[in-house]
């Protein structure tokens, strides 16, 4: 993920940029060079402590070093001088590879203000170079800003639909993988990212992919892997076999860095017109991943002869060119305007039925808004696959409303993602349709249709919405619109008419906790709804969705009143506590959110419109009941368990005869880790940071890189992690305290701090005190720093630790983690109890035939 440190120094970069060079797009080539110009630097200093020569900034050139450049000493006008001329003069550096040699052809300064200039190469002199990820996602946030649409209708992808188009399509490590339209590269690195998931130690692959909200949060954060079981055949094959073409040099430069920052040495990206171009027609692919142009030229693209479709728009050319350079068993996920899913022009229905007849497996609706803030336009996924296409007579339909996005120009997150579960429906299916199945589906976000029906009446209309089953419910019971139940409208009480007069006031924010509130008129201010024991309200406005009460008799008979935020149901054909617990599932969740409107500065909203028209399943009352009754069994269990979870604190009962001594008395060893970035390599020791660290699990090695192992040994036993040892994280997350139990070997960074206690104190003891709130209000207190909070290791050690016997800190620590036994023991008991709540539901909305007149 992004570190926030290096997404703050990009957007300083561009702020310094922008009053000298507004374009974006030059704003990220200037930020372009100068990093690399930068990394050629620390690449050649890495080189020479590994006893190399440079590689780089040598002969002529060495006086254009980039640490010539900036330092101390050197005047604004100099810098100026030095940089602007190193820019013109640097393509002909004999040294340089390809690669860079293209990123400074026709290189040069757009600017002469000398401070201008001084504050850039100061933030960028702030970045240091590393094969890390880090700095990819860092250059993939830059390329961010190259979203808004091109001369020739392109638009940046996001992130979460390139990954759910990667994990449908399931590249392999042996497989040729293009982008004919690749951009700044996503999708191939994005097919990099899944193939080293793939081949990495301990990581499992094939199992049915999450659903919901986890799928969300793994797509939105995805982990670094290592790609360890990947040989050095492995990746050779990789790096000859991702390739791209672009038609735009500027792009084309920019997706070689991406890749290049991506382990790519030598990134196989061309500068080709895939439409008109015929060199590389004889060439094919097993995965095609795409986003191509959805524009043409004044009069239209004028391609060669060699297309199945005759047609001059580009949109149609690319999806032809696609499907005609995939292998016998290629796959493809490419996405499209909706002028090629139903427009009727002759070139349309003709590349539909080609695709019909043997290439398409499936087409995902996308929401209008995917491309907000850049464009309103509506897309959608064909996923072509061969194999599935000869094998199957189907074809499956999915329509996703909420891919975990808000649909305004904001495009802030929300909850409910629905990709995790087309991912799983639609992988699950093709595995059958490969085989010659797949003539079901069973989802309520997706069909199947046979093939045989898409030619009825000539057209081949791909629109999800022609051929999804609207109200498709799996559920037993009868289905019914859930307005029905809407208490509309409802009378106004305007409070302020009885000044002294208490109301019992069910507001919003007050939701949490479960009771009403008690003001006086006077002190509501504007009319609110007037309400009634029974009724069930629901929150539509979207800082607090997913909220309702049930209203209670009211207490000393005062009026009950409630915010127009709530939507209210009322009536005799429905037990309360059952609706309530209906309208807060995930699957009414997943259609109330389809209803939300309202973007920007104002607060999000349900309609209730809308929201009456969501089916919900209804059974008997005494069934009704029944599901009540079960639920509220597990929620008295929940509510039991958390009391106990919330309540407890562990804690040291402090004797006043017991010493209390400096911790850097207790400990033979406080010192820190590694200051500058270690050397890496593709086996050896774990490097550990702050984000390994967990309290509940200790050291999570699945995130690290690796150090050599003789690096490793350099380091001073102090810096060496044994059993016994505690970490406690000094910087920004301060205060995370691990102890370690095994023996795995390790290195760790700056902003980790190792205590080695000594034989006067028991480590659990010491890591007890450390996590308890005395500990904490210590840690508090010596943390300084404005943007970033650190503890030192001279507070650390200052740090005053009361010191019972040896004997009664034993006694303190088996006590406390006891104690931490009982209390995981209730989180257990909560989540278990959870999913049964969520058990009961999902049978509610289970399998079953729609009741909803037609």
């Amino acid at each position: 993920m992004l570190d926030s440190d290096t997404k703050r120094r990009i957007n300083t970069c561009r702020d310094i940029l922008v009053g000298k060079v507004p374009d974006p797009k030059s704003q990220v080539e200037q930020i372009t060079i100068a990093l690399i110009y930068k990394f050629m630097d620390d690449m050649d200093l890495e080189a020479e402590e590994l006893g190399f020569d440079r590689k780089f900034f040598t002969g002529e050139y060495e006086r254009y070093r980039w640490a010539k450049l900036v330092a101390p000493g050197v005047g604004g006008q100099e810098m100026l001088n030095m940089y602007s001329e190193a820019l013109t003069k640097m393509v002909e550096n004999p040294d340089l590879p390809e690669l860079f040699r293209s990123i400074f052809r026709n290189a040069y300064l757009p600017y002469r203000d000398p401070e201008t200039l001084r504050s850039f190469l100061r933030e960028i002199n702030g970045f240091i170079y590393d094969h890390s990820e880090r700095l990819g996602d860092a250059f993939e946030y830059l390329l961010s800003v190259l979203g808004s649409q091109g001369d020739a209708g392109q638009f940046r992808t996001p992130r979460h639909i390139i990954d759910l188009m990667v994990e449908v399509i399931d590249p392999q490590k042996d497989e040729v993988i293009l982008d004919p339209a690749c951009g700044t590269a996503g999708f191939l690195i994005s097919a990099y990212k899944h193939i080293l998931k793939q081949n990495t130690t301990g990581v499992v692959v094939g199992d049915s992919p999450a659903t919901g909200d986890a799928a969300e949060q793994a797509l939105e954060s995805p982990k670094r892997y290592k790609g360890d079981r990947l040989s050095h055949e492995d990746r050779a094959r990789l790096a000859r076999n991702i390739k791209g073409y672009d038609i735009s040099p500027d792009m084309v430069r920019l997706s070689r860095v991406n890749m290049f920052l991506h382990d790519f040495k030598e990134p196989m990206v061309e500068e080709y017109d895939t439409l008109t171009s015929e060199e590389k027609w004889g060439e094919t692919a097993d995965v095609i991943l795409a986003n191509p142009p959805f524009m043409s030229p004044k009069g239209g693209i004028i391609p060669h002869n060699r297309f199945q479709v005759q047609s001059k728009r580009s949109e149609v050319l690319f999806v032809d060119y696609m499907a005609e350079h995939l292998t016998p068993n290629g796959r493809a996920a490419i996405i499209v305007p909706e002028g090629v899913i139903f427009q009727s022009q002759s070139a349309y229905v003709a590349l539909r039925k080609m695709l019909v007849d043997k290439h398409l497996a499936a087409v995902i609706s996308l929401p209008a808004g995917v491309f907000n803030p850049y464009s309103g336009v509506k897309t959608s996924i064909l996923i072509l696959d061969r194999a599935v296409a000869k094998a199957s007579d189907h074809v499956a339909f999915f329509k996703i409303k909420n891919d975990g996005f808000a649909l305004g120009a904001q495009r802030k997150a929300v909850k409910g993602s629905q990709l995790g579960q087309v991912k799983a429906e639609l992988g699950a299916w093709m595995t059958l349709a490969r085989a010659g199945g797949g003539g079901e589906l069973q989802s309520d976000l997706g069909s199947v249709v046979e093939r045989a029906r898409l030619g009825k009446g000539g057209d081949y209309n791909l629109s999800a919405d022609r051929y999804l089953e609207q109200g498709k419910s799996a559920s037993s019971f009868a289905m019914v619109e859930v307005g029905q139940f809407m208490a509309t409208p409802l009378p106004s009480v305007d409070p302020s008419k009885y000044p002294d007069e208490r109301f019992e006031l069910w507001s919003i924010p007050s939701h949490e906790t479960r009771t009403p509130e008690l003001p006086l008129g006077r002190e509501i201010g504007s009319a609110k709804k007037g309400v009634q024991p029974n009724d069930v309200l629901l929150s539509r406005i979207v800082p607090h969705i997913r909220r309702t009460w049930v209203v209670e008799e009211a207490r000393g008979g005062h009026r009950q009143i409630a915010s127009g935020e709530w939507i209210v149901f009322r009536g005799d054909g429905f037990v309360p506590q059952y609706l309530a617990r209906v309208l807060i599932s995930d699957r009414f969740h997943r259609q109330f959110m389809q209803t939300v409107t309202g973007v920007g500065g104002s607060l999000s909203r349900a309609n209730p419109k809308a929201v009456g028209e969501i089916l919900i399943p209804l059974p008997p009352l005494e069934v009704q009941r029944e599901i009540v009754a079960e639920i509220e069994g597990y929620q008295r269990v929940i509510d039991g368990a958390g009391i106990v979870v919330d309540n407890y604190r562990p804690r040291i009962p402090v004797d006043p005869e017991w010493p209390v001594v400096e911790m850097g008395g207790l400990c033979t060893t406080i010192t820190d880790g590694d200051h500058q970035p270690p050397p890496k390599a593709d086996t050896g020791i774990p490097f550990v940071t702050i984000s390994n660290l967990d309290e509940a699990s200790g050291v999570n090695f699945s995130k690290t890189f690796f150090v050599p192992r003789d690096y490793f040994e350099s380091l001073k036993d102090s810096r060496r992690p044994c059993r016994g040892d505690i970490l406690y994280s000094v910087t920004g997350s301060y205060g995370v305290v691990v102890q370690l139990n095994g023996e795995q070997e390790f290195c760790f960074q700056r902003h980790i701090a190792l205590l080695r206690p000594s034989d006067k104190v028991i480590g659990g003891y010491l890591l007890q005190f450390l996590r308890s709130p005395a500990g904490k209000q210590q840690g508090d207190a010596a943390a300084t720093g404005v943007a970033q909070k650190t503890v030192s290791l001279r507070a650390l050690r200052e740090f005053m630790v009361p010191l019972p016997p040896l004997e009664v800190q034993k006694a303190i620590v088996d006590e406390i983690e006891a104690e931490q036994n009982l209390i995981n023991g209730n989180r257990d008991l909560i989540a278990r109890f959870e999913k049964k709540i969520d058990d009961a539901m999902a049978r509610v909305w289970g399998e079953a035939k729609d009741t909803k007149a037609a």
